[in-house]
């Protein structure tokens, strides 16, 4: 089944993959903050509004083709998006890993930072390819 795509920009798209379930988050190369924050925020009131209709409902973050994104935002991804997306029912994130070496380090520090919260934690797990992601991500929602 082919995933349905619910919101696009130049810089990433976010789609809905019915068979895991999950949203996936695609990122085609660098984003701006404001851009950044943005397809983060979007993709949370996807889920939002998907996670009323489907449970469970994983996220899925295919980053191979994201680079570096600054401290400011790792820092907002901690302390801002990590506890909306708690409060959602996020509680795990699957990551496509980034081809890029600086990619692969925002990917490893977001992880390291969502683990570390004791108020709202997301274990995070880390894949080579979109096909063991989704793998991934439906036998951990299945587990639930």
């Amino acid at each position: 089944m082919a995933d349905t795509v619910l919101y696009t920009q130049p810089y990433g798209a976010i789609s809905l993959a019915p068979e895991i379930p999950c949203l996936v988050v695609t990122w085609y190369g660098f984003a701006n903050s404001e851009q950044f924050r943005e397809l983060m925020d979007q993709g949370l009131a996807l889920y939002r509004a998907e996670a009323q209709r489907t449970q469970p409902l994983g996220w899925l973050a295919d980053t191979r083709g994201h680079s570096a994104i600054r401290t400011a935002d790792q820092e907002w991804l901690t302390t801002d998006w990590d506890l909306r997306a708690y409060l959602a029912g996020i509680r795990h994130v699957c990551f496509v890993v980034p081809d890029s070496v600086v990619g692969q380090i925002t990917v490893n520090t977001y992880s390291s930072n969502a683990l570390d919260s004791t108020e709202h934690p997301i274990t995070t797990s880390q894949h080579r390819t979109l096909a063991e992601a989704k793998t991934e991500l439906r036998a951990i929602l299945l587990d639930q």
